[in-house]
């Protein structure tokens, strides 16, 4: 009888004793409801105490102040609390890149606007009448610059284009240069096939053709790799947490709150644990992003020396110019070379010319063009101090998705120390870190992860940034290699300077300089016609010369 007394008594206080223990999960879940209605929710669905946790399909199923209705709740919850940190860092990286590429293409296309402009108002003082009555020329000579650098050489193929403009503007000199004489169509063939061997504007062509390659090429490929930078950013931030993942971060989040700690911080190992399993995929971007960012690096130095874009393009108006001058220098040498291999022409009917020096309006003079110039005239900057700020964005953009989960867990988010949420009860984290990446994720203690099933959107990001890199690594050897993705879908070949080597560094030919002298037209006597109907030519050894420069835009076939 005792010693059921005494068994019956110690019965007693155990449960007395456990009832003491968990009196304080039961007490109340008023702190829980007012947190639970903080999130947006209807604080009815609190109970006022803590009950059996049998019912839980996450949180530990003890004493608790969630239903399985919270529990679920909860979870959407923090699902939406999981991608708040990281789509706001993709935010922010996104509208870097779409500022800095918006202020690229701006910079490039008034480039070409102001050179074109000022291309004409140079020509117009310089040739007046002349250079307007074949302006159409040079107006298609931008037009296509400007085709290029939009869709690239699935459009237009730079290297034919050049050798047109020139072909075309050799005709129209040819002619001029030689107004005694009827030329054929086939004849004028026979001339364009040999511009390169007559070499009527000296090395301008050659010079022009290579530099307007490389900076174009380079520009252009650097442009849509800051295009490309939002797109793939954009389309991996959509990409969806998996259930596992979202059972993870409910378990870290919002399981203290069921426990009645509401104030109670995830320790940061387990923090770092979720986020790598629940950005495993999103991680293994990080080298081919990497390697793009190098590319752009690499190519942005380009930018910066022997491909300048603005070194280029803001004295094309003095190389044209220069070009000109040359075939005045040439024109008697050129003409006896075609004469040789094309045959001697026939002369022409009825030729008589009333105009004069003074009618032409010829002045023949160029402005000077300094290397060291740096206009900031385009979109009120210059393109090296478009470069300077855009490889410090590239830099800090550098292993964005492999530190994805170590900028998430820091700061107010989680506990440092010991007593933290575990997820289970506050104590210490006893697991180990994983590593970042997909493989890495096999024995993750919190997040389950399918390491055969890699994410198909980011491996197909993944594939986009690979292509990419290697047109950036192409262009920085003065090589267009994306024709066949260009916007318009078609085709092309590979073109470019193939500027494989060191010398690409320093390139003494990347500009043209004039003389600050202006430059003197030579006198020429005019061509008239005898009473027997030939054609008298004067003599002298200028006259052949200064008809270029006189005459050298008249419209072609002017007879």
């Amino acid at each position: 009888m005792k010693t059921m007394l005494l068994f019956s008594t110690v019965y007693t206080f155990a449960v007395l004793f456990v009832s003491t223990k968990a009196e304080p999960k039961s007490t109340s879940c008023n702190e829980v409801r007012a947190a639970y209605r903080s999130k947006g929710f209807n604080s009815n669905d609190v109970p006022n105490k803590g009950i059996h946790g049998t019912h839980l399909k996450v949180c530990p199923q003890e004493y608790s102040c969630c239903t399985l209705e919270m529990e679920e709740k909860l979870s959407q919850q923090s699902h939406s609390d999981l991608k708040a940190p990281v789509s706001q860092l993709s935010t922010n990286l996104q509208s870097t890149f779409k500022q800095r590429h918006s202020h690229f293409d701006q910079f490039f296309r008034e480039l070409l606007d102001n050179a074109e402009r000022s291309l004409n108002d140079m020509f117009v003082r310089t040739y007046g009448k002349m250079y307007v009555q074949n302006a159409e020329l040079f107006k298609h000579f931008f037009q296509e610059l400007k085709r290029y650098y939009v869709s690239g050489s699935g459009v237009v193929n730079l290297d034919s284009m050049l050798s047109d403009f020139w072909e075309d503007l050799l005709e129209r000199m040819f002619r001029l240069v030689n107004v005694q004489y009827e030329f054929s169509d086939a004849y004028m063939e026979c001339v364009s096939r040999h511009t390169e061997q007559l070499k009527p504007f000296g090395d301008v062509p050659r010079k022009l053709r290579l530099q307007l390659t490389r900076a174009f090429v380079a520009a252009r490929t650097f442009t849509r790799g800051l295009a490309l930078m939002p797109e793939v950013v954009n389309k991996v931030s959509m990409v969806n947490a998996s259930p596992s993942c979202v059972r993870a971060a409910m378990k870290m989040m919002y399981c203290p709150y069921c426990s009645g700690q509401i104030a109670l911080k995830p320790c940061q190992n387990f923090c770092l644990n979720v986020m790598r399993g629940c950005l495993a995929n999103q991680a293994d971007l990080d080298t081919e992003w990497n390697n793009f960012l190098d590319a752009m690096l690499s190519l942005a130095e380009r930018l910066e020396g022997p491909f300048n874009f603005e070194s280029v393009m803001d004295p094309i108006d003095v190389k044209i110019s220069e070009a000109i001058m040359n075939m005045q220098e040439n024109s008697m040498q050129v003409s006896q070379k075609v004469f040789q291999g094309c045959g001697q022409p026939q002369p022409g009917k009825g030729f008589r010319s009333r105009r004069s020096v003074k009618e032409t309006g010829f002045t023949g003079r160029f402005r000077p063009y300094s290397p060291d110039a740096r206009p900031t005239t385009a979109a009120g900057t210059s393109l090296d101090r478009l470069t300077t700020d855009v490889k410090k964005k590239l830099k800090h953009a550098k292993k964005f998705w492999s530190t994805l989960p170590e900028t998430v867990c820091v700061g107010e988010r989680i506990t440092s120390g010991d007593d933290c949420w575990n997820g289970t009860a506050k104590s210490r984290y006893e697991s180990v870190v994983m590593g970042n990446g997909l493989a890495n994720q096999v024995s993750n203690p919190d997040v389950e992860v399918d390491i055969t099933k890699p994410d198909l959107v980011i491996r197909s990001q993944i594939a986009v940034l690979k292509e990419m890199t290697s047109w950036l690594k192409a262009a920085h050897s003065g090589n267009d290699i994306s024709s066949d993705q260009d916007e318009d879908g078609s085709g092309g070949e590979e073109s470019g300077s193939g500027c494989d080597s060191p010398s690409c560094e320093v390139d003494r030919d990347i500009y043209f300089s004039t003389t600050a002298t202006p430059i003197k037209p030579r006198v020429v006597k005019v061509v008239h016609q005898d009473t027997s109907g030939g054609v008298r030519v004067a003599h002298g050894s200028m006259v052949l010369a200064l008809s270029a420069l006189v005459l050298a835009l008249l419209a072609p076939h002017w007879r």
